[in-house]
């Protein structure tokens, strides 16, 4: 018989909880929800190696576990650290964390640009909900922002290698779900950058995915570039069968008109499952998917404020053989008449 596995109870902000060993601080924040979940730029659960990059996951640890209840003597990563029984952990009670994250932020927002009002992104940018709840009203920073020059990485990816904040997401996901990586971080230091040694390499077929993970705007759909702002569209769930991915995906509607095709994404913002780049780039019409219901969002959302009262799909317009050549047939009668 299997070993029964005992459970490590660990208290966060107060709140106790039971997981299982080897859980991460943050996953274990987030079995319990709410505000206490720290914020996550790097990390991503469906990507082996993620996290630790960003650093705006910081807790303190002020109980390390009942063995041994001293304090870790400084603030931990959350998404790379893991429970141990009897752990406490502070998050949102602790000013120190508040601090650290707010410095964290200023420290992320230094180079980014401020073009929010041309960027895709908007409306869906985790930098700015971490900008708005974490970070500080100004800037101390007054020397030149990095810049990178603009090129061209793919024929349906825009990369903006201005916005980046290195979290490495797009690496990881080119390296576990394609056959090959042709992109990286190239350069060190302040010069650090994701590219290519050859222009225009990103052609696989599960390379679009690199769009959905991006937490900013540094890696845009071509496809749906400057078209509609997020907040005028209406996502919808739907499905089809494909032979290489899930076929699961959330449409992103403005009245009738498909604008682009993403993954669908869980209360954390992750992608539930990768889609290749036919379902997201060469389907956008509604007649080659099945429409299932609106997708759920979080209530504070910008989305929200155009969902669909009711689940009202557009209607599908097929072809009918038989109709158009009887209207041809028609036609030809009455074109011997005149």
């Amino acid at each position: 018989m299997a070993e029964e596995v005992v459970n490590f109870k660990v208290t966060i902000d107060g709140i106790p909880v039971e997981v299982a060993p080897g859980t991460s601080i943050l996953n274990a924040a987030r079995q319990i929800g709410g505000d206490i979940v720290p914020p996550a730029m790097c990390y991503y659960s469906k990507l082996e190696g993620s996290g630790g990059k960003c650093r705006t996951c910081l807790v303190k640890v002020s109980k390390g576990s009942e063995k041994d209840p001293r304090p870790m003597p400084k603030l931990v990563a959350s998404c790379r650290t893991t429970v141990m029984d009897g752990m406490e952990v502070q998050n949102i009670t602790s000013p120190e964390v508040v601090e650290a994250r707010k410095g964290v932020v200023e420290m992320l927002l230094i180079n980014h640009p401020l073009d929010c009002p041309v960027c895709d992104q908007a409306g869906e940018c985790k930098l700015q909900d971490l900008g708005y709840e974490h970070g500080s009203e100004g800037t101390r920073y007054e020397f030149e922002r990095r810049t990178f020059e603009r090129i061209d990485i793919g024929d349906k990816i825009q990369l903006h290698m201005n916005r980046c904040i290195l979290c490495y997401r797009c690496v990881y996901v080119a390296n576990q779900l394609t056959n090959s990586r042709e992109h990286g971080i190239l350069n060190r230091g302040d010069h650090s950058e994701i590219s290519t040694y050859i222009h225009k390499a990103l052609d696989n077929d599960f390379i679009g995915n690199v769009i959905d993970v991006c937490p900013v705007g540094a890696l845009t759909d071509k496809t749906f570039r400057f078209k509609s702002r997020v907040w005028f569209t209406k996502p919808i769930n739907a499905h089809r069968e494909c032979t290489c991915c899930s076929g699961k995906v959330t449409l992103w509607y403005k009245g009738e008109e498909v604008l682009r095709v993403t993954g669908r994404k869980d209360e954390f913002g992750e992608v539930e499952d990768f889609i290749c780049n036919t379902c997201r780039f060469d389907t956008k019409k509604t007649a080659d998917w099945i429409l299932e219901a609106p997708a759920l969002l979080d209530e504070d959302s910008v989305i929200m404020v155009n969902q669909y009262a009711q689940f009202n799909p557009p209607t599908v317009i097929k072809e009918d053989d038989k109709l158009q050549l009887a209207n041809e047939e028609q036609l030809a009668r009455t074109e011997r008449l005149k």
